[in-house]
């Protein structure tokens, strides 16, 4: 038994991931459109046609982009909550009722070997949710789109192998830069995305014997850096007695280029 994965991308213009077991295959968001989709799995050399599902983390554009087009194209199933399932309507066209399915937050379903367990964040969306994905022994965590991470997620999410973690500005970058005060005030509210320093300090309550990996995820095109997001997590998990490269690793994602198909 075994997880392989890729995020396939991440930022503010799109979000897709990719996961794999020896059983099946499953894409977390569709967020950019079906032949950038199309291209990105060329990329990493998969199928699209084969994969088991389709879980959607919530509404907003650069998760479901594609959605539509692609489960219609390769006539995919579709996994959402209620609330996501009618916040969709009207944003990514019909999708045929025999594809739709409910899955509900804090819930868990499986295929094979695999269990995915649903669990609420803190968004601006309807009904928020991501995903654990668990296989034998490995767990591979995937986190991003919340304001803040309460106990209640750490103890969902705590010691995985791998996270895919949202760490989504540099809070002084964010107060300087163009946005208007509005759209500063919701990103930096409880509901908007958490900042690297903040992203850190929940990873050190997270991080356990088992973790090994930490991809930073969802950065901000305008209000982050790869290399500021790096520095500043590794200065903040230091701050709290974890050195980067002795308990785990920490590895960049991109909005463009998939991440290397790697396991769990």
């Amino acid at each position: 038994m075994s997880l392989h994965f890729s995020v396939l991308a991440s930022g503010s213009t799109g979000n897709a991931i990719y996961i794999e077991s020896d059983q099946h295959s499953f894409l977390v968001d569709a967020g950019l459109s079906g032949k950038q989709m199309e291209g990105l799995f060329q990329k990493i050399d998969r199928d699209m046609s084969k994969l088991s599902g389709i879980f959607v983390t919530h509404e907003h554009s650069d998760h479901i982009k594609g959605l539509g087009v692609v489960a219609r194209k390769y006539k995919l199933p579709v996994f959402a909550n209620e609330k996501t399932w009618q916040a969709m309507d009207g944003l990514i066209g019909e999708v045929p009722v025999e594809q739709k399915f409910v899955f509900n937050m804090e819930t868990v379903k499986s295929f094979g070997s695999t269990d995915i367990e649903s669990f609420g964040v803190s968004h601006d969306a309807a009904e928020p949710m991501f995903y654990v994905f668990h296989n034998g022994d490995k767990k591979l965590v995937l986190i991003t789109d919340t304001g803040y991470v309460s106990d209640r997620m750490k103890g969902i999410i705590s010691n995985a192998d791998t996270y895919v973690f949202e760490s989504n500005h540099d809070v002084q970058m964010l107060r300087m830069g163009r946005y208007p005060w509005n759209i500063k005030r919701r990103i930096l509210s409880d509901v908007g995305h958490v900042s690297n320093e903040d992203a850190a300090i929940a990873m050190s309550d997270v991080a356990g014997d088992h973790t090994k990996k930490i991809y930073l995820a969802h950065l901000s095109l305008d209000n982050n850096m790869k290399e500021l997001a790096r520095m500043s997590v590794a200065q903040t998990l230091e701050s709290q007695g974890i050195k980067i490269g002795e308990q785990f690793d920490i590895y960049d994602t991109d909005a463009k280029t998939p991440t290397i198909l790697t396991a769990v």
